[in-house]
């Protein structure tokens, strides 16, 4: 599909209908332009897999009519699948200070960090809007508020029409990092005509605003200051504003500062070299941090949204060099994803175990969300006055929910739709008008493959029902020579192993009796059997693996 002169198309590729993995594209004039390239993160459904990506194939098809490659913010839904798939997508990227400072690390770490364009766009001085053109599209970055620093909502203008695309966004008149969103620009902009605003749609059931993060402080400085022993704080890496206001709530309360997690020390490094924290206390290591008095330490963690890798867990289970135990607190500053619910419970079951004390935003104010509630969501709608609104950013319900809303507050037109569909925003009324082909990937180690194709499939089957080996050795005439040998894994015959391998050598032995036949033949005819076997002990039907060894 090619996008006319004198028509503007939408299609996403992900995070519509799903949070996470966010990939839009906006066509016109025969190109193509991308926003935002991330991955979501993988569940049980995917064994041994950490990171899930978008399938591009739609746009890699059209690779010779993509123009670019537009960034709204670094958070890894947004940006995490740029360092495995943009050296093969060849466009440059387009990303503010802190963003591409982001990305950059990314890219180095995967080693390609030479082989992809990244243009810097430097924010609007004084309350002015920085832009750039990127083929047929003009695209303006516009600041407002989130739980990291530079997040950008989009205006792109074609000569079709217009469209206002948030981003992931909140209103805060006190954002500790970066300015406050103006109302008088978003009101010039909406003085100026927007055909569609394209929309965050995370947190349209909540009734109030997500509220500021300078108030979040006070919150944390009460509960820290009433701790008697460790606290440890675990929050989103990402969230440069939350650390600040850790690192001031660290010397109000007179203890040392230990930061512990990759990613941490990732964000922390980048937000110093593009002008943020400079003022962050000095930090101890987890070391130094287990030597000092219990009352005088504050540790800053991953994980809290349960990842098995992270510091959180790790502490948890006793394998980190931080330990926490009786009368020791742990603040989860941060909201439960989800999706996250189980893994998350596993960790505070663990911890209560140790008698530690826990802290969620349920029980004190540790936490604002970074997205907009419906009042802000109203706000939004007044000052830009879209014709039409495209809710993204959120599962089926989060969408429709948003439709509804919009319309209710005065939206002439409201569209819900998926990963895939493609609609045609401009001219006339909106309307659906194709489909693209849209799926995942998922990073396997180094490898990257299909989320359904056969070595996620089998590893699924593995994991369901186990697996048998058989080793069959034959001579030139074609007999079997020896026992067939059997190994089993994962099948459930712990008690009777001994027994239920005999058995299932015997059928082995059986089956290579009789007239000869063809080798694949034979094999199916051995697998076929011990599988029998295993069925009639266990109701399992594990993946059995024949080999047959010519003498």
């Amino acid at each position: 599909m090619t996008p006319k002169t004198n028509e503007l198309l939408f299609c996403a590729l992900g995070g519509s209908g799903e949070i996470g993995m966010n990939v839009n594209l906006y066509g016109h004039a025969g190109k193509w332009l991308m926003v935002d390239c991330g991955v979501t993160f993988a569940d049980a459904a995917y064994p041994g897999i950490d990171i899930v990506l978008p399938d591009l194939s739609f746009i890699e098809d059209r690779i010779n009519d993509l123009v670019g490659i537009v960034l709204t913010h670094g958070h890894e839904d947004h940006i995490g699948a740029l360092p495995y798939l943009a050296e093969d997508l060849g466009v440059p990227l387009y990303a503010t200070p802190f963003t591409a400072g982001l990305i950059r690390g990314k890219l180095e770490e995967e080693g390609n960090a030479n082989r992809v364009k990244l243009r810097v766009i430097q924010p609007g001085k004084d309350g002015g809007i920085a832009g750039v053109q990127i083929g047929p599209f003009g695209v303006s970055f516009i600041e407002l508020s989130h739980s990291i620093p530079e997040p950008n909502a989009l205006v792109i203008e074609t000569k079709a029409g217009r469209v206002f695309h948030t981003g992931d966004w909140k209103l805060d008149p006190t954002p500790v990092i970066g300015k406050p969103t103006s109302p008088e620009q978003l009101s010039r902009i909406g003085d100026a005509g927007v055909d569609v605003l394209v929309c965050d749609s995370t947190n349209v059931f909540n009734k109030d605003a997500s509220g500021s993060e300078a108030s979040v402080r006070v919150g944390l400085a009460e509960q820290v200051a009433k701790a008697k022993g460790r606290v440890l704080v675990t929050t989103f890496a990402s969230n440069a504003a939350r650390l600040h206001t850790l690192g001031q709530v660290a010397k109000e309360t007179g203890r040392k500062l230990c930061v512990t997690g990759r990613s941490l020390d990732r964000i922390l490094k980048v937000a110093r070299a593009t002008g943020y924290l400079g003022d962050f206390p000095e930090t101890v290591d987890p070391e130094t941090a287990m030597r000092l008095p219990k009352n005088k330490v504050l540790i800053v963690a991953t994980g809290g949204q349960g990842e098995p890798r992270a510091a959180l867990a790790r502490v948890a289970d006793g394998s980190h060099t931080i330990k926490l135990d009786l009368g020791d607190t742990v603040i989860f500053s941060s909201k439960q994803i989800p999706g996250n619910e189980v893994a998350i419970g596993k960790i505070q079951n663990t911890l209560a175990g140790k008698g530690v004390v826990m802290i969620t935003e349920r029980q004190a104010h540790v936490h604002v969300s970074g997205h907009p509630g419906r009042p802000e969501l109203a706000q939004m709608y007044k000052w830009i006055r879209p014709e039409v609104l495209i809710p993204v950013h959120g599962e089926m319900r989060h969408m429709m929910e948003h439709a509804r809303f919009a319309l209710s507050e005065g939206v002439p037109q409201s569209i819900v739709q998926s990963d895939g569909d493609i609609l045609r925003l401009l001219p006339g009324k909106v309307e659906k008008i194709g489909n693209a082909g849209v799926g995942r990937l998922v990073l396997d180690g180094d490898v990257i493959l299909p989320a359904d194709g056969s070595t996620i499939n089998e590893r699924r089957r593995l994991a369901i029902n186990g697996q048998i080996s058989v080793a069959v050795a034959i001579g030139r005439d074609g007999r079997a020579l020896g026992r067939p040998q059997i190994r089993v894994q994962g099948v459930p015959v712990e008690e009777d192993r001994a027994a239920f391998v005999e058995d299932a050598a015997e059928a082995a032995a059986e089956a290579m009796k009789g007239q000869k036949r063809e080798l694949d033949r034979r094999r199916e005819d051995i697998r076929l059997a011990v599988r029998r076997v295993a069925t009639r002990w266990t109701g399992k039907k594990p993946i059995v693996d024949v080999l047959i060894v010519e003498a």
